[in-house]
């Protein structure tokens, strides 16, 4: 490898392997988790499909009931959420003996800069298959792994050869690795912007990388043409961060039945602003932007979200916006499957001092406080904050 060796690791199936793993009946057979307690047949989406189910036509993100209607022969699971992220902890814990530089994307893929560790652990090939052999001794798990000299080329390069891959692509061989590959391999390229190569003339990555950089200015804008300018011939410089600040933080459930009671969805949303409140407060976390997310019968999805002058992280201060964002976008003729609520533009605050940015702490900070200490005693839900949506009711 050359001045740089990044490694894009990428666990195969990550939840339905876990499963496999725990349980070998279900080798061999179509794996879907994600489905809410109807077996597969009601509401949810899928979280992940094993190679079997994908074989269906089954992916992340389709809905329960079409991954059903296309194999309803398949086992389908609940999430386990506290054993996934377990395993995904000692993963990073393998990751971590070659390397400090570790920027983790999702519970169960990272980059790894692994070039200060060629002298010890050797190249980055070397270090990649040191790493798949560990997975897989010990986690009884496999891995696909990209070896490049950017993220860009190393993600693409760990989705190529699933399951359990590790394609390198040398110094130099970039532009050659990724003329064939469609535009929508590019970052950033959607659907909008794949009309607008295809009006252009280029159906590939090596067609793009052909047109001269103002062509692409002018097409997609200063920022977006640049990118697509430089990614298309290979080249990202952008570093492995390994300490994130997290952008988003939220919540938000699929009901068993679409739901026409307002007052029913209000009381959900209460709970779920409950939930991410609680959650920024142990991250010692506030956010300025409140997000509300609605999902109709039928599957149309709206957001709304809303800028406030400063950070909170209390549900006095959350959920009064975040009721008016619903009340804003409901179409109360349509029924409610699915309602949530985030708070981005994240910013930390010192352990202990809840809405350190707000003027107008007090009675919010200690009634948090209050509830923080009696949920870490008694468990979530002990105390909740049902007086303000009856309030709200009352108006």
């Amino acid at each position: 490898m050359g001045k740089r060796a990044i490694l894009h690791v990428d666990m195969d199936a990550f939840y339905a392997a876990v499963e496999e793993r725990e349980n070998p009946a279900l080798l061999g057979k179509p794996v879907v988790v994600g489905s809410e307690p109807k077996e597969g047949r009601g509401r949810g989406v899928v979280a992940t499909a094993n190679y079997a189910a994908r074989r269906y036509g089954i992916g992340s993100a389709m809905p329960i009931s079409e991954a059903w209607r296309r194999c309803p022969k398949a086992v389908y699971l609940r999430p386990r959420m506290r054993l996934y992220s377990e395993i995904s902890r000692r993963v990073r814990q393998i990751f971590e003996r070659f390397t400090d530089l570790i920027e983790p994307i999702s519970i169960d893929e990272a980059f790894l800069d692994v070039t200060a560790s060629r002298r010890l652990y050797g190249d980055g090939p070397t270090i990649a298959a040191r790493i798949k052999s560990a997975i897989r001794e010990e986690e009884r798990l496999t891995a696909s792994i990209g070896c490049a000299g950017s993220k860009f080329i190393a993600k693409i390069a760990s989705d190529l050869d699933k399951p359990d891959g590790l394609v390198v692509v040398e110094e130099g061989q970039e532009t050659q690795f990724l003329a064939p590959l469609p535009i929508g391999r590019l970052w950033g390229a959607g659907p909008k912007a794949l009309e607008r190569f295809r009006r252009l003339g280029c159906a590939t990555i090596g067609e793009v990388a052909t047109l001269d950089r103002d062509v692409l200015l002018r097409a997609f804008g200063d920022s977006m043409g640049d990118r697509f300018s430089r990614l298309s011939r290979g080249v990202d410089d952008r570093p492995v961060v390994s300490a994130h600040v997290r952008k988003s933080l939220g919540k938000e459930t699929t009901f068993g039945e679409d739901v026409a009671d307002r007052k029913v969805v209000e009381r959900a949303l209460l709970h779920l602003t409950e939930q991410v409140a609680t959650s920024l407060r142990r991250k010692h976390l506030a956010g300025a932007t409140v997000t509300v997310k609605l999902r109709w019968e039928g599957f149309e999805t709206v957001t709304r979200r809303r800028t406030l002058r400063e950070p909170v992280n209390t549900v006095e201060k959350i959920w009064p916006v975040a009721q008016e964002l619903f009340r804003a976008a409901d179409r109360p003729r349509l029924r409610v499957r699915l309602v949530g609520v985030t708070l981005s533009s994240l910013d930390r605050v010192a352990s202990g001092q809840a809405d350190l940015f707000v003027s107008d702490t007090g009675v919010d900070t200690r009634v948090a406080e209050a509830v923080d200490v009696l949920a870490e005693r008694f468990g979530s839900g002990t105390v909740t904050r049902a007086a303000l949506l009856e309030e709200a009711e009352d108006r």
